[in-house]
């Protein structure tokens, strides 16, 4: 939800026509940055954040780290 803008079961619902799971479309720098935001929501898990704070946590960590993961590769691309 906090990177993708989505649940995996409303990504279901609105691509019924696909077999695959939603990481099975994502971007490789994506997918580093959910493996990323999983360990952090651990952490804030642990810490007692309550669900609405981790999301708002997670999703500017996210956007964050998707916007630096992009811009290295095209700075590398170059």
């Amino acid at each position: 939800m906090a990177l993708l803008g989505m649940t995996a079961k409303e990504w279901r619902t609105k691509n019924s026509n696909l077999d695959e799971n939603i990481r099975d479309y994502a971007t490789i720098n994506e997918l580093i940055c959910l493996a990323n935001l999983e360990n952090l929501n651990s952490v804030f898990i642990n810490e007692g954040l309550k669900q609405a704070e981790r999301l708002e946590r997670l999703n500017k960590i996210a956007i964050s780290q998707i916007q630096i993961l992009n811009n290295t590769d095209i700075k590398y691309l170059k």
